[in-house]
């Protein structure tokens, strides 16, 4: 595994140690760091590796916990009168 993310990350080896270690340990990891560090293909990469489903999410100061989870809305079914 270690050897087909280093065929696309390179220089990040002590960030790919920890990854493994909060993937091993069922923890969570979180990734910080300015632009350009890969960080985003690091996990595109694991998920690929893993055989996982990927998804990203552009965080902004006006993002509502909603925009990620969705919302609920209920119907009156004319047919039958239940929600």
């Amino acid at each position: 595994m270690r050897t087909e993310i280093a065929k696309v990350i390179v220089g990040q080896d002590a960030v790919i140690e920890q990854l493994f270690i909060s993937l091993l340990s069922r923890g969570h990891c979180l990734l910080v760091g300015v632009p350009g560090l890969a960080k985003t293909l690091l996990i595109k990469t694991l998920a690929d590796v893993l055989d996982l489903k990927f998804n990203r999410i552009q965080f902004t100061p006006d993002l509502m916990p909603s925009d990620i989870t969705g919302t609920e809305i209920i119907e009156e079914d004319k047919k039958s009168g239940g929600k």
